[in-house]
């Protein structure tokens, strides 16, 4: 059943992620600017047929039709082409090299919104317009309200450049680098046996992280605050009280469990945000992943690598969907997998 409820979803998404990399590839023939004027800007005297000999070696004279089809069926084995803006690299192997800077990223983003957002959202409920429930209240206002570019700025103002606790750019120290692994320099660090490594690739992940965790955590913590208030509510809640269990047992087994049900969609959808917002945050903090990269190539109007970054944000983000769709599942017997 639950393979046919995966199978099912997955076969859904194949349309969805076609309409994006066309609406993506249509976007980027769309945009103003040649990609073989950016590749020869900086090479001096060009003569028209090195420039049209460039075109038909990147396929850029084909009718865009045949574009779009050939970009599709390589698209469907990993193959996004030619980089234009890294010396002919393919887009495959330089995006393997960004990728798992932004995964580390996004995995502590993730783990600390999470750590932040439950235990503050259950506490809040317990004691409705209470002290930390203002609190909190306040600070997820705040966490939603400010945009993540000004609280990357304002982080490193002042942990960076006034108290000088944590670096406000890269990875990691460039004399620490650990030995590849993964790609993930906090976990290549743990495997060598490196402290120093991984407490510098750790401070480096900080202030990054907080930016990109910041508006999660606000959102997850309303999400659980509210759905505790309502569950705390419910009879069987009361009855559990009632039996004399533990108030631990009653709210972590009984009142919690429930009370995620509708918070599962939300980190989701937030999880796949902090991959859409990790551009700005990599662009501010200088860090050398998926994000930056991004930028970079719209910059220089890389068409395949700005085709094949976003295609894989968007595939994140419809694989998310569809794990909360069989979280929510195995949460809530009501749901049927039909």
């Amino acid at each position: 059943m639950w393979g046919r409820f995966a199978g099912h979803r997955l076969l859904q998404l194949i349309p969805v992620l076609i309409g994006v990399s066309f609406i993506v590839f249509l976007t980027m023939h769309l945009t103003p600017g040649d990609p073989i004027e950016h590749m020869l800007g900086q090479a001096g005297r060009i003569t028209q047929a090195q420039i049209d000999e460039l075109r038909s070696h990147y396929g850029l004279d084909r009718p865009f039709h045949i574009q779009y089809g050939l970009f599709l069926r390589n698209a469907a084995v990993g193959d996004f082409g030619t980089s234009y803006s890294h010396q002919g690299r393919s887009v495959s192997e330089v995006v393997a090299e960004r990728l798992p800077a932004t995964l580390e990223l996004t995995l502590f983003a993730f783990v600390l919104a999470i750590a932040l957002a439950i235990p503050a959202g259950v506490f809040a409920s317990l004691r409705p317009q209470g002290p930390f429930d203002r609190t909190a209240t306040v600070a997820a206002l705040l966490g939603i309200s400010m945009p993540g570019f000004w609280l990357g700025i304002m982080l490193m103002i002042v942990f960076g450049l006034r108290l000088h606790w944590l670096p406000i750019s890269g990875r990691v120290n460039l004399a620490l680098i650990p030995q590849y692994v993964t790609g993930l320099h906090t976990f290549d660090a743990l495997l060598a046996g490196q402290w120093a490594a991984f407490w510098s690739a750790l401070k480096h992940l900080m202030l990054p992280g907080l930016a990109m965790a910041a508006p999660m955590a606000a959102m997850v913590m309303r999400m659980v605050r509210s759905s505790m208030i309502g569950v705390l509510a419910q009879d069987y809640v009361q009855f559990a009280r009632a039996k004399g269990l533990p108030e631990t047992a009653v709210i972590g087994k009984h009142a919690l469990r429930n009370a995620l049900i509708p918070t599962v969609n939300i980190v989701a959808l937030q999880t796949g945000l902090l991959l859409s917002g990790n551009m700005i945050i990599e662009t501010v903090f200088q860090y050398p992943g998926l994000g930056k990269l991004a930028v970079d190539a719209i910059a220089a109007a890389d068409y395949p690598l700005v085709q094949a970054v976003v295609l894989i944000y968007a595939t994140s983000y419809v694989l998310l969907n569809l794990g909360a769709d069989v979280l929510h599942a195995a949460l809530d017997p009501r749901v049927r997998l039909a």
